[in-house]
């Protein structure tokens, strides 16, 4: 079975996945051909080795295969601990029976990460456009599991134009996301963008139109005025309101939408408390950006990545 080499939890559903574990020939034919495989992590015991709920049988994650870096103390037991209850990728290494007579099979999610990095994550350069999903969030990132629980850091200036104070201002831990390889360390860590998917000022502009009331987060509270967040990408300033605060969702009425200037001006008709998340809208297909300007034609301020 072939492969994609996608974050931890997308292939566990998948039909050659559970055929593969169903049965002792499926885990042996995996075992074989040295197939990745998924299933869920029911306990971490004493030594901090991952039991596996393969269907068919047992499985064994000893400590040194949970994952690259383990062995070395590179990467800290919590991230073994952390997988119980979620799925875990693995290539199964050997079967064996116990002392009751029971067979159970020894794996290395290690070993699949290794291949994911040789096969796939070695591969990789600035500007491609890969899958990810959000394994936990910290006031400076979000972390992404890039593939096979390979952990890459979506830095918090790079999730939007639009400025927020958490990550968790965007998203959950579980979120799914496209994102863009925007740099690679000489150590090997991945560091990752997600504003260069999600439109420039002009193609989130040309979603509204003055006169209209819309919905928006608001950002920031100045003396000046009030940034109300329109879409992950764009920004307005609303007149100065009293009693609103950073964090309420508003309903906004646009005066005026000026492209030369990269401003919308907005009036802040209400504002109320909502555990509101502005939906996330991708706007390129592509699966490798060089360049994106952020910036319309007719403005003198120019904003843009070049990867």
């Amino acid at each position: 079975m072939m492969m994609d080499y996608y974050p931890e939890g997308r292939h566990s559903c998948i039909a050659a996945n559970k055929r593969l574990l169903s049965t002792l020939s499926g885990v042996e034919e995996a075992m074989r051909q040295g197939t990745i495989l998924e299933a869920t992590a029911t306990m971490c015991d004493a030594d901090h080795n991952l039991i596996v709920n393969l269907g068919s049988m047992r499985g064994i994650i000893p400590r040194e295969e949970g994952a690259i870096g383990i062995a070395e103390g590179a990467v800290r037991d919590i991230a073994l601990i952390s997988r119980v209850g979620k799925s875990v990728c693995f290539v199964v290494k050997e079967i064996k029976t116990d002392n009751e007579g029971k067979l159970f099979a020894i794996l290395s999610r290690k070993s699949a990460q290794q291949k994911c990095r040789e096969d796939f994550l070695d591969g990789l350069i600035p500007g491609d456009v890969i899958d990810a999903r959000v394994t936990h969030l910290e006031s400076f990132g979000a972390f992404c599991d890039i593939g096979c629980g390979i952990i890459a850091l979506l830095p918090i200036d790079s999730i939007s134009v639009s400025r927020i104070s958490h990550p968790s201002d965007r998203f959950n831990v579980g979120a799914d996301l496209k994102v863009v390889i925007k740099e690679i360390m000489p150590d090997g860590k991945i560091m990752l963008s997600l504003k260069e998917l999600l439109g420039t000022w002009q193609e989130n502009a040309e979603l509204l139109s003055s006169g209209q009331t819309v919905t928006g987060v608001i950002r920031s509270v100045e003396s000046y005025g009030v940034f109300v967040e329109l879409t992950p990408n764009l920004a307005g300033l609303a007149e100065p309101k009293s009693n609103v605060f950073a964090g309420q969702q508003a309903s906004v009425y646009i005066k005026s939408i000026i492209p030369e200037k990269m401003k919308v001006k907005l009036i802040i008709i209400d504002s109320f408390e909502n555990d509101y998340i502005t939906p996330i809208k991708y706007f390129s297909n592509e699966t490798h950006i060089d360049v994106w300007e952020y910036s319309p034609k007719e403005s003198t301020k120019k904003i843009y990545t070049q990867f």
